[in-house]
């Protein structure tokens, strides 16, 4: 089986349930942009999502041939799997339009910008669907300052509770 469709530039809400999200991607890297795009499951991997047996955290996305591929992101094995249940680390295809994969192969060929899976979900209609983002790496000290506006606006927070 096969969760199947078309990858959309703006989502019109991502209702369901989040299978794993990658909170890190957004500390290491500056999201750019974003694209919604469909993933291309054998029965056994919907199963094991539906567990919530998935871990994106450290997997990336590949352009290869004018197709994109989901690299290193580990969907546990189906505990009542047989013998053809699916390897854990597998690439699975992408599934999104052409216009996008080609604006993405050419961002990373071009620009040297890396595409970060960021969520991984069931949408409304039961199909699994994977947020990814066009991103650039961050330097040390780019790190450093996310951290200081996070820790300023956590601090502004409890002021105004306090006094507010």
């Amino acid at each position: 089986m096969s969760a199947k469709s078309g990858g959309q530039k703006k989502r019109k809400s991502e209702g369901g349930k989040v299978i794993a999200d990658n909170r890190k991607a957004r500390y290491n890297y500056e999201i750019l942009d974003t694209f919604e795009a469909g993933i291309a499951l054998q029965g056994t991997e919907v199963k094991a999502l539906r567990e919530s047996g998935a871990n994106i955290r450290e997997s990336y996305v590949s352009p290869e041939n004018g197709e994109l591929f989901l690299v290193n992101a580990h969907i546990d094995e189906y505990k009542f799997g047989n013998r053809n249940n699916h390897l854990p680390r597998r690439p699975r295809k992408l599934l999104m339009k052409r216009r996008e994969i080609d604006k993405l192969g050419q961002s990373v060929q071009r620009d040297g910008l890396t595409i970060i899976p960021l969520k991984l979900y069931f949408n409304e209609r039961g199909r699994a669907k994977m947020v990814v983002g066009l991103a650039k790496g961050k330097k040390l000290h780019d790190k450093r300052e996310t951290e200081k506006q996070r820790d300023w606006q956590k601090q502004k927070a409890r002021l105004m509770k306090d006094h507010g």
